[in-house]
């Protein structure tokens, strides 16, 4: 995680804090823990878990925007989806994962979805990613997305990879990413 090591007078943040709380960066004076401390604390944990966050959220909302399990659309997308991916498709099959698939996001197994979806997309040859997006976005509403089609689904498929990607990416525990950040900026600060 990158995270700046000091808050200036034109950072949002410092700004917040003097602004709108009334909380000088040193004070209380003379304390081990000051406002810029706890500043620095929240701006850490901010990056890590907004971003996880953000990345799990987009996840299910894309899988949101797709016709629901159990309902008549439902049912006929995901027998489509499944006709046209294979065995690929019981990775993400509301049948096959059921309703702990996205109980896993509550319960903090993130990694757990994530990896799904990129085994899903991982698996499928390019005739049969051609065909899944057409499925998935002849399914999306074009009144929404202003687009329909293959196209639509495409940017579906994508944007699903790169949000489980992120997802995946994100929850490397912090001393792991720690290392290989400090491994990298040796390297490359050496060549």
């Amino acid at each position: 995680m990158i995270v700046r090591r000091y808050l200036s007078e034109d950072d949002e943040l410092t700004q917040h804090l003097t602004h709108q709380l009334n909380t000088p960066l040193d004070w209380p004076e003379d304390a081990g823990l000051n406002t810029e401390h706890i500043a620095r604390i929240a701006a850490a944990a901010a990056c890590d878990v907004a971003f996880n966050q953000a990345a799990n959220g987009h996840l299910v909302d894309l899988f949101a925007a797709l016709p629901l399990p159990g309902t008549p659309e439902g049912r006929e997308f995901w027998a489509a989806l499944r006709r046209v991916a294979g065995d690929a498709a019981l990775y993400i099959d509301p049948a096959n994962a059921g309703g702990p698939f996205f109980d896993y996001l509550v319960k903090g197994n993130e990694g757990g979805i994530a990896g799904r979806v990129l085994s899903f997309v991982g698996e499928l040859d390019d005739q049969q990613r051609d065909a899944v997006a057409e499925v998935i976005g002849g399914a999306l509403d074009p009144s929404t997305f202003a687009a329909s089609g293959r196209y639509l689904g495409k940017l579906w498929l994508r944007d699903a990879e790169t949000s489980a990607w992120h997802v995946l990416l994100a929850s490397r525990r912090a001393q792991e990413t720690g290392d290989d950040r400090k491994r990298f900026l040796e390297a490359w600060s050496n060549a």
